[in-house]
């Protein structure tokens, strides 16, 4: 969320941002709603302000007769005032809707675009592997292998279910032990195991609703089940104030993911590529409210990751993604996407974004500077690994001729095999 008086002294720059994001928001109709939660905010002080008064006047007067007929001038004009006060709550709910509406200012270093396909590619690593075959799709490697159980998943979990068994199981087993490995060598992350079913607040104020409700599974109770541990680290912080000298704040969240995938019918319908649940490590950092030390954690985090995916030896390449693939909140955003051979294009496995204080305006996560000061901190997220979307580029890059596997040698001191082959499983 950004601040109203941003909004009102820069509606060029929030109309601009609408525009390259492509989202539709009627910024005069929120100019309108704060206009009238101004006047009436307004009248409401200053009748509060009356009401102090009075009661005070009330309070030291001595003759009955002149206080009686204060008390009664008071309860007519308490009537008033709790109109005034319900009216004001009423143009308040429509107001903090419409703020919730109004997109962050992108990056100058965005490109401008209508989908991921106008994303610009900054980076490509890694030589895709040449075979003296037609390579395989994951799911033909997989289920020769034992690896996957597509059928007995979609039995027991419905539509995109899935089972991981055996090696399978294993060798997701191994990709988490070395990605924790490999971000703490990183430093000063906190490693947390954190909740996936999370209260409605903590996804308002990460941005995740009400634009994308659609795509959340919804308890009974009123939570929802989070896509990302994001959600989750974000609001570990909600309503405090956090020591100036304990930032940056660096947590990498381990979980277990939900997506409804809404909007993705009739899309990646078959293998593990686009499942309801899956596995995620993120890394969420909060630092101070910054430009340049939002930029620097940002190339950070997203570095981090790419050496994770280079130590597997997988190709890669990494995108800024263009204004109309950016989220409500977020200022740039690095996308890794890895080679998929059988496919023969990349597909993404990572996501980095800097929101500013976007999300924690929000959430009213805030420091104290050191003169006392309160600002907003500055947030930020990056996928460390995403399983079982991994094994596909994984599994796919390393294959034989004889459908075996060659296992990456930084996975062999956690998984116990060089090699996945019929025999080995």
């Amino acid at each position: 969320m950004l601040d109203i008086k941003f909004i009102r002294d820069n509606t060029g720059l929030v109309s601009d941002a609408a525009r390259k994001k492509r989202i539709a928001f009627d910024l005069n109709k929120l100019l309108e709603a704060d206009d009238k939660r101004r006047a009436i905010l307004g009248d409401v002080e200053k009748m509060r302000a009356e009401q102090n008064t009075a009661t005070d006047e009330i309070a030291q007067a001595k003759d009955e007769k002149d206080r009686s007929a204060m008390i009664e001038k008071m309860r007519v004009f308490k009537e008033k005032l709790k109109t005034k006060e319900e009216e004001l709550e009423w143009v308040m709910k429509e107001w903090r809707a419409l703020m919730l509406q109004v997109p962050n200012i992108p990056d100058v270093s965005v490109p401008d675009g209508e989908s991921d396909a106008d994303n610009k590619e900054v980076k490509v690593w890694g030589e895709k592997p040449k075979f003296s075959f037609k390579p395989e799709s994951h799911i033909a490697l997989m289920e020769n292998l034992g690896l996957v159980n597509l059928p007995r998943g979609v039995k027991v979990a419905g539509f995109r279910g899935y089972f991981l068994e055996g090696d399978g199981a294993l060798l997701s087993f191994a990709l988490w032990q070395f990605a924790y490995k490999h971000f703490l060598e990183k430093g000063a992350f906190v490693p947390i195991l954190a909740p996936s079913l999370v209260r409605k607040e903590a996804f308002l104020g990460t941005g995740y609703l009400p634009q994308g409700e659609d795509d959340l599974y919804k308890t009974q109770d009123g939570e929802y089940l989070a896509g990302t541990s994001e959600v989750a680290l974000m609001g570990y912080y909600m309503n405090e104030i956090i020591p100036k000298e304990d930032l940056p704040k660096k947590l990498l969240g381990f979980s277990p993911c939900f997506r409804r995938e809404a909007g993705s019918h009739g899309k990646d319908t078959k293998g593990i590529f686009r499942v309801h649940e899956f596995y995620k490590f993120e890394q969420v950092v909060l630092c101070e409210a910054n430009h340049q030390e939002s930029v620097k954690e940002h190339e950070w985090m997203n570095r981090n990751t790419e050496e994770f995916i280079e130590a597997l030896g997988i190709p890669y390449r990494t995108v800024i993604n263009c204004g109309a693939d950016l989220g409500l909140g977020q200022v740039k955003k690095y996308d890794i996407e890895l080679w998929v051979p059988s496919e023969e294009k990349y597909r993404e496995i990572s996501s980095a974004s800097y929101f500013h204080d976007f999300q924690t305006r929000r959430l009213n996560v805030r420091y104290r500077d050191a003169h006392g000061v309160l600002h907003f901190a500055h947030s930020l997220n990056s996928t460390a690994i995403a399983t079982p979307r991994v094994l596909i580029a994984l599994i796919e890059n390393n294959q034989q001729e004889d459908g075996s596997v060659i296992i990456p040698k930084v996975l062999e001191p956690y998984f116990g095999k060089s090699v996945l082959s019929k025999n080995s499983s």
